[in-house]
């Protein structure tokens, strides 16, 4: 990208954006870099638009992990332009996030209206590229060094009672059907003093609970206060001492990746809760190695037992693909028979389709459309059998409810369990209250409680 004046924070320019939308597609780590763009154009006194009004900048923080994932940037882009014309004037445009980083200078090219794009390991740009769009000049930067973006970041001085905090991004796993190791780069692990110095910015700003976010979050590495190496069992030894913190969870998790020291914590640390997610993809052997996942279906279950020896009663979340290509129905009938014996509490579950540039796009044996369909309805089927016994086991027992929002009705607040449940109740409560409650009536997504 060229050079570009940067404004000293809190200043604009004369005829600069004053008001800002951040639109974020996709997974929790889109999230917090969501937030963390929101907070670097706060710091330079753009304010975010009231809802219902239009913005001066608009900021399409998108992911290519969905099908067509490119195909509705362009449809949100030409949205904002009709929108624009109409209002009589149009808003600045920055695609941001994986799309960008992959189709940066198509997106350019085929969307005059855009002014900037910025992928998702150069965001702390952003405010130096708004500059320049003001001053006439569209601008592209997708460089990839993760570690420059997070110090050139802002001091955490507002959260949620429930927070992100990215500790590690990027992936060396070349799982044959995905993008992100071209779109995030290579696994880096954010300096474990950084990490705890952010947790605590996070707690001091209201937040109760962490969730501890990666590509493959327990690949994260680094050494403690004393020099020494540890992984993040380590780290979530650190934050459990944080005074305030009551919560800690992390997303997404490699079965590759798993140590004992993890596991272990899940029974030596009150503060991190009983659920896990760990995407498996695939029942069957042969389609895990076209996948190029590093376990079998059978390392993946002793996995989770051990889990389960350590902390009893977790809820276990996955990841499934159906219809990879060359999946015959008897591979596809294995998964169904580890969902069998998993007993999912929540899981994401996806059809097949092809990202350009993958191996698995230019594989012989691509799945007919609708056969994946069919496949999928009875994936899903089994899993919300599963999620909604799951959610009536725990009918009966008394938690913590950390209060997120307010419910639709008088008087009814919505939170989550330790077990990741959604939970509704009503009562006197606030939005950042722990309230202990009996679990009651449950769906295969939401539980209702009782305050005790």
């Amino acid at each position: 990208m060229a050079e570009i004046d940067i404004l000293p924070a809190n200043r604009t320019s004369a005829d600069g954006p004053k008001t800002y939308r951040v639109k974020s597609f996709g997974c929790q780590m889109n999230v917090y870099d969501g937030e963390r763009m929101a907070e670097m154009l706060d710091e330079r006194g753009i304010l975010p638009a009231a809802e219902g009004e239009d913005a001066d900048l608009v900021v399409l923080n998108t992911c290519h992990i969905r099908e067509k994932a490119a195909e509705k940037v362009y449809s949100d882009i030409g949205r904002l332009e009709k929108a624009g014309r109409k209002a009589g004037k149009a808003p600045l445009i920055a695609v941001a996030g994986c799309v960008a980083q992959a189709e940066g200078e198509e997106i350019m090219a085929r969307a005059p209206a855009v002014s900037m794009v910025v992928g998702p390991q150069a965001y702390h740009r952003l405010p130096a590229m708004v500059d320049a769009a003001v001053a006439g000049q569209r601008s592209t930067d997708t460089d990839m060094p993760a570690d420059a973006k997070f110090a050139a970041l802002p001091r955490r001085r507002k959260s949620a009672p429930s927070a992100f905090l990215t500790v590690q991004e990027g992936c060396d796993k070349f799982c044959t059907y995905c993008v992100v190791p071209y779109t995030r780069g290579a696994e880096i692990s954010r300096p474990y003093a950084a990490l705890v110095e952010e947790a605590e910015r996070l707690v001091e700003a209201g937040a109760r609970e962490i969730t501890l976010l990666g590509q493959n979050v327990n690949a994260w590495t680094g050494s403690d206060d004393k020099g020494r190496s540890v992984g993040l069992a380590g780290l979530i030894h650190a934050l459990d001492r944080i005074g305030g913190l009551e919560r800690i969870r992390y997303t997404t998790s490699h079965p590759a990746d798993m140590d004992d020291a993890l596991i272990a914590a899940h029974g030596e640390v009150a503060k991190l809760m009983p659920y896990l997610h760990l995407p498996v993809q695939s029942g069957n052997d042969r389609v895990l190695r076209a996948m190029n996942r590093s376990h079998t279906a059978e390392g993946y279950l002793r996995l989770l037992e051990r889990f389960r020896a350590a902390r009893p009663g977790m809820a276990i979340s996955g990841d499934f693909i159906v219809g990879f290509p060359g999946e015959t129905e008897a591979e596809f009938a294995d998964t169904l028979s580890l969902v069998a014996e998993v007993g999912y509490a929540a899981a994401f579950s996806f059809k097949y389709s092809p990202r350009p540039g993958t191996p698995a796009a230019a594989m012989d044996g691509q799945v007919a459309e609708e056969v994946m369909d069919e496949r999928l309805q009875r994936l899903q089927a089994a899993l919300q059998r599963d999620s909604r016994a799951f959610n009536h086991s725990k009918s009966g027992e008394t938690c913590d409810v950390l209060v997120e929002r307010k419910g639709r009705r008088e008087g009814q607040w919505i939170g989550k369990s330790p077990w990741l449940q959604s939970v509704h109740f009503y009562g006197d409560a606030a939005i950042g209250d722990m309230v202990r409650v009996t679990l009651g009536e449950a769906g295969p997504n939401s539980a209702a409680g009782t305050p005790v």
